[in-house]
């Protein structure tokens, strides 16, 4: 991929087959409801049409997943055998990655570059680790008494509604599907319905893998209906869900009206991210805290969009960010070169843009940034937008914007540094940079967040387990915890 230039992008964009119907019991099925648009936001153009899935279309998908956990092989194979094929779809998606990428690329806007070296390298990872993982995972037999004999098994919990965003599509995707097929659990996955092309080609290379028919599903449509219908569906076993806090709620309230489903939740952020004056290397952190808030966008749920600063490097760190704000390249997300892409489609970039002018109006101070760009290409373009002097108050400090939007504070001691970053309903993420250890351990500590990064932001592998904590969810993705959101602990005591 890294010789491949940006005229070659374009013409295998030009190229590419968008399949946009829905993989069920291991074939694609077009459904019997209507179709809706996918307009890629780096220009505005129409890229296919996707079928629009409903009830009908989700029964189906539930059926198939049902009749493939009750009867069919997939819970019932080897631990060994279900890893062997995790690591055939690892390999299917190593080997289709440039055209994975593309797709990413087109239907949400991320860099061509981010897409295929930091998405498909997560996606294939996540695969890989967990068909390792599959056959290493143990039960236990406590000990009793000499006149029985106790044993606790991990059994899979059945069928799994998977619900995923577009801002990292195929990788949060693989976090959810990946473990629920290690565990022998089978699913039934809906995208986005910004980004639904690279979860059916997923889909369709799982079933060349050779994964019985039924083990993964993908149904297309939207959240109001199609995701509607799989939280409040009575044969679904488990939902897993990325995304908006707004929408965790409704999900907790589909599972109390059906089921009673387990709900597993990773929502939005807010994250700090804490400048100390002894910070190891100043123009390290506020390159890092740039990076992070640009990164795909700041469309991230851990994006360290609250940059909370010692007043006494403030203004040297503020401006450090600023200059690589400004020299950023937005562009073309086909362009190797591209540093930052477009947002994911013009309703997101009017909600953005809202929450600048909304900023604007309570006070904050603009150092760059804050409108359009490219607007000649027909794309979603912002300019990396940077703001200091924002009030604990403000909206900019309170709400998550998903865009790259930065909000400046500052402290003056390190309980002050502590009280604003715990003082919002979010608890996904921080970052701290200091130099002394003590600190390093007494912040982390008292940092209520699911991921506290030192010294560095968003670092860390399959080994860690992800989630928040408050308003940002519950439950962990990632690492072998996530097992436990898909398996049921049974205990069988057996008198001697």
């Amino acid at each position: 991929m890294l010789d491949v230039t940006h005229e070659e992008w374009l013409r295998r964009a030009e190229e590419l087959d968008l399949s946009g119907v829905h993989h069920i019991d291991g074939a694609d099925e077009p459904g019997g409801g209507g179709s809706y648009t996918v307009v890629s936001p780096r220009n505005g153009q129409v890229l296919t049409q996707v079928a629009d899935g409903g009830h009908a279309e989700v029964d189906t998908a539930v059926a198939a997943a049902r009749r493939a956990f009750d009867s069919g092989p997939w819970p019932r194979l080897t631990p060994i055998d279900r890893g062997r094929a995790l690591l055939r779809i690892a390999d299917l998606l190593e080997e289709h990655r440039d055209r994975l990428a593309l797709t990413i690329s087109l239907e949400m806007g991320k860099p061509i570059t981010d897409a295929y070296a930091i998405e498909l390298r997560a996606a294939i990872n996540t695969f890989r680790w967990y068909g390792q993982l599959a056959d290493k995972v143990t039960d236990e037999s406590p000990h009793t008494a000499p006149d029985a004999l106790a044993l606790v098994t991990r059994e899979p919990a059945g069928v799994v509604g998977a619900v995923v965003p577009w801002n990292f599509p195929l990788t949060l995707a693989s976090w959810k599907v990946a473990p629920a097929l290690a565990a022998g659990c089978t699913v039934v996955l809906k995208p986005s319905e910004n980004s639904p092309l690279s979860a059916l080609l997923l889909g369709r290379l799982a079933t060349e893998a050779g994964l019985p028919p039924g083990v993964l599903n993908v149904v297309t449509g939207d959240g109001p209906t199609a995701g509607r219908a799989i939280g409040l569906h009575p044969d679904v076993d488990v939902l897993a869900f990325t995304g908006s806090t707004a929408v965790g709620r409704h999900f907790l309230r589909y599972a109390a009206d059906s089921n009673l489903k387990r709900v597993w939740l990773e929502l939005g952020g807010k994250s700090p991210n804490i400048i100390l004056p002894d910070a190891p290397d100043l123009e390290k952190a506020a390159a890092t805290a740039a990076w992070g808030i640009f990164f795909n966008q700041g469309e991230m749920c851990t994006a360290p969009s609250r940059l909370l600063v010692h007043s006494s490097v403030a203004e040297r760190v503020t401006e450090a960010i600023v200059e690589r704000a400004r020299k950023l390249r937005v562009g073309d997300p086909l362009d190797p070169a591209t540093e930052m892409g477009a947002l994911v489609g013009e309703g997101h970039l009017e909600r953005v843009r809202k929450h600048i002018g909304t900023g604007l109006h309570e006070g904050a101070r603009l150092r760059t940034g804050g409108d359009r760009t490219l607007t000649e290409s027909g794309g979603s373009f912002l300019r990396p937008t940077v703001f200091d002097r924002v009030d604990p108050g403000m909206r900019l400090a309170r709400e998550e914007i998903f865009g790259p939007v930065l909000s400046v504070l500052t402290f003056e001691d390190l309980d002050e540094a502590v009280a604003l970053a715990n003082a919002t309903e979010y608890g996904l993420a921080a970052g701290l940079w200091t130099s002394d250890l003590s600190t390093a351990h007494r912040v982390s500590r008292a940092l209520k967040a699911g991921t506290v990064w030192v010294n560095c932001y968003e670092e860390g592998d399959l080994t860690v387990p992800f989630g928040g904590m408050k308003q940002s969810g519950n439950g962990r993705d990632k690492s072998a915890h996530a097992l436990e959101k898909y398996t049921e602990l049974k205990t069988t005591w057996i008198q001697l």
